[in-house]
This record gives structure tokens, sequence and C-alpha cells, in this order.
């Protein structure tokens, strides 16, 4: 379960931002997260409801997740495609040389604090 290093990480980011910012808490973490980030909603969200009874300014934070769509730009055709309906082979021109445009990130989208 790799879910709980990359929420720790996540932790860690916000409580110094939290404290470079004098913040007292912060109310809501929203975090961007790529449909084939390998990230499990239900996992991270299990993991950061653990992890934030740890921390000094997390500790009533609501987390939103928001899921990203994966999506893959193909150099042949110019054209762009849902990734996980296609994996790597366009469904416009069934080329291969392709790459993955969005999906694989996880952003701190924004934070509400007091």
């Amino acid at each position: 379960m790799h879910e709980l290093g990359i929420v720790m990480h996540v932790v860690d980011q916000v409580e110094k931002v939290a404290v470079e910012n004098n913040v007292e808490r912060v109310l809501k973490l929203t975090l961007e997260v790529g449909e084939v980030s390998s990230i499990v909603p239900e996992l991270f969200t299990e993991c950061f409801e653990w992890a934030k009874k740890k921390t000094e300014h997390l500790k009533d934070t609501e987390l939103e997740l928001i899921l990203l769509e994966a999506v893959s730009y193909c150099r042949d055709c110019k054209k762009t495609y849902k990734t996980t309906e296609h994996a790597k082979e366009c469904p416009h021109c069934g080329g291969n040389d392709t790459y993955l445009v969005t999906g694989n990130e996880m952003n701190i989208k924004d934070m509400e604090v007091v």
C-alpha cells in the first residue's frame, strides 16, 4: 500500500505551508489525482484519515479528491484520446507513437485555512 507514503508526503507539505503562512487550521484540502496514477482513492482517504490525527494543523481537515481523466496524445495524427479506453494505440489512426498528457499526476489544488 504505497498510498500511506504518498499521504505522509502530502501531509508534510501541507504542514510546512501551514507553518510558513501562520495558519491555525486547515479546514479543507483539495487534491487532483490522475486516474492512472496508481493511487486508489479509497485507500488514500483511509490513510489520510489516520495520518491527519497525528498532525498539528490537519486534525479536522476535510479531504476532497478530484479524479483527473487520463488523456493521451498521438504524434502521428495529432489527436488526443481517453487513455483508459484505448491504452497506447491511438483509436483515430491506429498509431503507437503516443504519450500520456494527463492522468498520472497528483496535485494539491486548494487549501481552505483559518
